[in-house]
């Protein structure tokens, strides 16, 4: 090795340890992409993103999950869902749930489906001047959106689920916990009365019971590429939202604790409203996406959706990655850019 390279890993090590030590001075904000609220209630917002390149009448409609915030499909430019969309040539649109507070405790999964998402949609369609979207739901907004396409499908032209649960019957996580509340042996109802809303930070550590060792793994790759300062940039933003936790409904947590426990909406036995919720009344165009180190999600969690819409129209892709991949690409994934542009 000669002095020239000698001088040029030298540099290129100060710099990777000088992003590490000074990582806290270093300025991030998430987001960026150009929009427009369109619709608010409460806490939540209908954000707008036009697209300076439209191609399709039909526009997108993310509906993110109610444990993180949203910014993750809007993280910076370059790993951008969001912009790999408008570039693309559609019209966004992306549901913000907003933080619920402790007067936010009785919000009910009824609550969330019919005076926000189906009030959101309402909006979005006047918004676009159009008769159908295409809906996008992520993990727990996945589950949202899989119930609203059920109850209020003439909205919808295309559904797509990422990293969904569907299928209760074998759940991943706290499954002893399940399996206890199904029983009679756990109640955890005077616990929820007694908080209310649950704090976003026992959220956190519900999440990093799960994930762990994973978490710590993303530490790792900042030691490796801390010499790339756009890297580091990226790196603070992912790793303030997986920091970034929501407080959750008590309401909303009992639904879904007997959603779970029953396995209701995979037996047809979810009610909204007082109307029954079959999967089987979805008549969208219906894309499925699980990826191979999800965790959170297995795909036995997602697939079984397959067995219950009967429309003609629908595809299952098990891809390589974890929960959040498709959100971090900064592009459409190919096989979703494929699926929809010939859907829209």
């Amino acid at each position: 090795m000669t002095e020239r390279d000698n001088v040029i890993k030298l540099e290129k090590e100060k710099k990777r340890w000088n992003n590490i030590v000074g990582i806290t001075n270093i300025a991030t904000n998430p987001g960026g992409t150009k929009r427009i609220p369109v619709w608010k209630k409460n806490k939540a917002v209908l954000w707008y993103y036009p697209s300076p390149y439209k191609k399709y009448n039909i526009p997108v409609f993310h509906v993110y999950s109610l444990v993180n915030q949203p910014y993750i499909l809007d993280l910076t430019p370059g790993t951008s869902l969001v912009e790999g969309f408008i570039s693309n040539g559609y019209d966004v649109y992306l549901l913000d749930w907003g933080s619920p507070q402790y007067e936010d405790k009785d919000l009910t999964l009824e609550d969330y489906i019919v005076d926000y998402l189906q009030q959101a949609v309402k909006r979005a369609l006047r918004n676009s001047r159009v008769s159908e979207i295409s809906m996008i739901g992520y993990c727990l907004g996945g589950t949202l959106s899989a119930i609203y396409a059920a109850l209020f499908q003439e909205s919808i032209r295309n559904l797509v689920l990422l990293t969904t649960p569907i299928d209760m019957s074998r759940p991943p996580v706290f499954d002893k916990w399940i399996q206890a509340i199904q029983k009679g042996e756990l109640d955890l109802n005077p616990l929820i009365d007694i908080w209310g809303i649950i704090p976003a930070e026992y959220i956190k550590y519900g999440i990093r019971l799960v994930t762990s060792p994973i978490y710590f793994s993303q530490y790792l790759s900042l030691l490796r590429q801390a010499y790339e300062t756009q890297y580091v940039v990226r790196w603070k933003l992912f790793n303030k939202w997986t920091n970034d936790h929501i407080p959750f409904s008590g309401a909303l947590l009992r639904n879904l604790l007997d959603l779970v426990a029953g396995n209701k909406l995979i037996n047809g036995d979810l009610q909204i409203k007082g109307k029954s919720v079959y999967l089987e009344n979805i008549t969208a165009n219906l894309l499925v996406i699980s990826t191979s180190e999800d965790r959170l999600v297995p795909d036995e969690l997602s697939q079984p959706i397959m067995d219950k819409v009967f429309v003609k129209d629908k595809t299952y892709k098990h891809l390589k990655g974890g929960h959040v991949s498709l959100a971090l690409k900064g592009r459409m994934p190919d096989v979703l850019q494929n699926w929809l542009s010939d859907r829209s």
